[in-house]
C-alpha cells in the first residue's frame, strides 16, 4: 500500500531510475487485493493475465528508452459499466452475468494511449442505481475505514479500491453524485467533470443527459493526472463537446488569492449532519488563511433537485434499459411460450428490485397523460436549477459545501427506506442537473468515518476546481490518512 500512496511523478521517477518495474507496480496491486478484497469486495472481475502481460511489455520499453505516456504503468480499476473489450462487463447485473464485449470504451482506449494497466472490473450498484453498493446483484462492497459501513455508491467498488490501495486510479461514473459521494464515504478525491468533456462513448447508460465519467485518486495532482488523459472530443459520442482541453497539472500553482467562493445556504442547514457542517466551516477557513474570500448565498431551487433527478433519471432509464431484453445480449430466460413471455421472463430474472423501481417509475412518468405533469415539468425545474448556479456564477469564482449530509452509514441501515437512501445526494445533486464539473476531497473525520469537501465550478473550468482543491490539500493532511485495514 506503501507504494500507492506515493505522488505519480515519484513513482514515474523510480521507474525511469530503474528502481521499480512496472511488473512489481502490478504484482503490487494483485497482492493486495489478495490481501484485502475478501473482506472489502471491491472487484468482480480482475484480469492477471492481460495486466501482467501488459507490465512486461511496458518494462520492454522502458529498458529500450521509449516514450512514456501520461499513466506510464499504474494500475488502474474500471467501473463495471465501462466496457473494456475481452473483459467481462456485467454493470453489477445478472442480466449481464455473461456479457464480453468486442470494444474499448473510448476512455478505456485513452487508458491505453496513457500506458495504464487494466487490473480489473470494480463492484458498484447494479447499473449504476443507488448510493451504497447494496444494490450489486453479486455482493456488497464494504468501506475500508469500516467494514460494517457502505463506501458509497454507485462507483462505491471504484472508491473502495482506491482508498485500501489496491490499484493506483480507478475510474467510475456519475450520474447524480455516484463519483463525488464515494469518494466522500472513503476518504479519497473523486472528480466529476463538465458534462461532454469525456466521452461516455462505451459507458452503458443510465440516464445519457447525466452521466459522466471521471477520475476516483488518493489526491487532487493525480486527479488532474487522469483528467488530462481522458478529457477531450469525441465523434463516436453525440454529446462530446468540442473544447480545447486545458493544461490542468500546469495550473495546480496552489494560489487561490483572490478567489470568490459562494456557500449556499440550503447545504448547511437542515439534514446536514453537525460535524459535517463544522468541517466545511473549517475547510472555508482555510481557503480564508489562503487569501480567497467566501460569502453565504443561495440556489433556491435545490429543494426540489431530489425530486426533478429521480424523475427525468428514471425516465431516461426506462428508456435505456428496453434494449435488455434478452434477445440481443445478455441472460435470456428459458423456455419462453412466446415472445412477449420471453422479454418478461427475461427482464423479470435479470433486473433486481432497485433497477425495476426505478423502470417502473420513469415509464410512468412518459406515459400518456402523465408527461405534461412530470416529465416535462421536471425538465422546466431543471432549467431553474441550472440558472440557479449561472445566477451565483456571475459574482463567484467557484461554490462550496459538503459532499454528502453525513459520513458512510451502515450496511442495511437504509435500504428498506429508498427515499431516505435517495436523499443523500442532495448536495450532488444538483451539480449533475446543472452539468458542471465538481471535486469531492477529504475535509475531516466523524467517529472515525471520512467527511467529503465539495468544489463546484463553472462548465468547462475544470483548472480553477483543481487549483482550488489542491490548493486546500497543500494545508491539509486529511488526504494523507488511511483506513485501518
Amino acid at each position: 500500500m506503501a507504494l500507492f500512496d506515493q505522488r505519480l511523478q515519484e513513482i514515474h521517477n523510480q521507474l525511469t531510475g530503474k528502481e521499480l518495474s512496472v511488473r512489481e507496480l502490478v504484482d503490487a496491486s494483485f497482492q493486495r487485493i489478495g490481501q484485502t478484497d475478501a473482506s472489502i469486495q471491491a472487484f468482480l472481475t480482475l484480469n492477471e493475465e492481460e495486466a501482467q502481460k501488459a507490465a512486461n511489455e511496458l518494462d520492454k520499453q522502458l529498458q529500450e528508452g521509449g516514450e512514456r505516456g501520461l499513466l506510464f504503468g499504474l494500475p488502474a480499476g474500471i467501473k463495471d459499466n465501462i466496457v473494456t473489450e475481452g473483459l467481462r462487463t456485467t454493470c453489477a447485473s445478472q442480466f449481464l452475468s455473461n456479457y464480453d464485449p468486442i470494444y474499448d470504451a473510448t476512455v478505456v482506449k485513452k487508458l491505453k494511449a496513457a500506458q495504464s494497466v487494466t487490473i480489473g472490473k470494480l463492484n458498484m450498484d447494479e447499473f449504476a442505481m443507488g448510493g451504497s453498493n447494496e444494490n450489486s446483484s453479486f455482493y456488497p462492497t464494504r468501506n475500508p475505514w469500516s467494514l460494517d459501513h457502505v463506501p458509497g455508491g454507485s462507483s462505491g467498488g471504484s472508491a473502495a479500491s482506491v482508498a485500501a490501495g489496491q490499484v493506483y486510479f480507478s475510474l467510475g461514473s456519475d450520474t447524480g453524485g455516484s463519483i463525488r459521494q464515494p469518494a466522500a464515504y472513503c476518504g479519497i478525491v473523486g472528480l466529476k467533470p463538465t458534462y461532454g468533456l469525456v466521452s461516455r462513448f462505451g459507458l452503458v447508460a443510465f440516464a445519457s443527459s447525466l452521466d459522466q465519467i471521471g477520475p476516483l485518486t488518493k489526491n487532487v495532482e493525480d486527479s488532474a493526472y487522469v483528467l488530462q488523459a481522458i478529457a477531450g472530443y469525441d465523434a463516436s459520442d453525440s454529446t462530446s463537446a468540442k473544447v480545447e482541453v486545458p493544461d490542468y497539472i500546469g495550473q495546480l500553482s496552489g494560489d487561490v488569492k483572490g478567489l470568490r467562493i459562494g456557500v449556499p445556504k440550503e447545504y448547511l442547514g437542515a439534514g446536514i449532519d453537525p460535524q459535517v457542517r463544522e468541517a466545511v466551516l473549517a475547510a472555508l477557513k482555510q481557503f480564508e488563511d489562503l487569501g480567497a474570500t467566501w460569502e453565504e448565498v443561495s440556489l433556491p431551487h435545490t429543494e426540489y433537485a431530489v425530486a426533478t433527478y429521480y424523475l427525468l433519471a428514471s425516465s431516461e432509464a426506462s428508456s435505456n434499459l428496453a434494449r435488455f431484453d434478452g434477445v440481443r445480449y445478455g441472460v435470456r430466460a428459458d423456455n419462453p411460450d412466446n415472445l412477449l413471455e420471453l422479454y418478461r421472463k427475461s427482464r423479470s430474472q435479470g433486473f433486481g428490485p432497485e433497477v425495476k423501481r426505478r423502470i417502473m417509475l420513469g415509464t410512468y412518468a412518459l406515459s400518456s397523460g402523465y408527461y405534461d405533469a412530470y416529465y416535462l415539468k421536471a425538465q422546466k425545474v431543471r432549467t431553474l436549477i441550472k440558472q440557479d448556479f449561472d445566477n451565483v456564477f456571475e459574482s463567484y469564482d467557484l461554490i462550496i459545501g459538503p459532499t454528502a449530509p453525513t459520513p458512510a452509514f451502515r450496511i442495511g441501515e437504509q435500504v428498506g427506506d429508498p427515499l431516505t437512501m435517495y436523499l443523500n445526494d442532495i448536495c450532488t445533486i444538483p451539480v449533475s442537473l446543472a452539468g458542471i464539473p465538481a471535486i469531492s476531497v477529504p475535509c475531516g473525520f466523524s467517529g472515525g468515518l471520512p467527511i467529503g469537501l465539495q468544489i463546484i465550478g463553472k462548465a468547462f473550468d475544470e483548472s480553477t476546481v483543481l487549483r482550488a482543491a489542491h490548493a486546500y490539500e497543500q494545508h491539509t493532511d486529511h488526504h494523507k490518512q488511511r483506513p485501518p485495514l
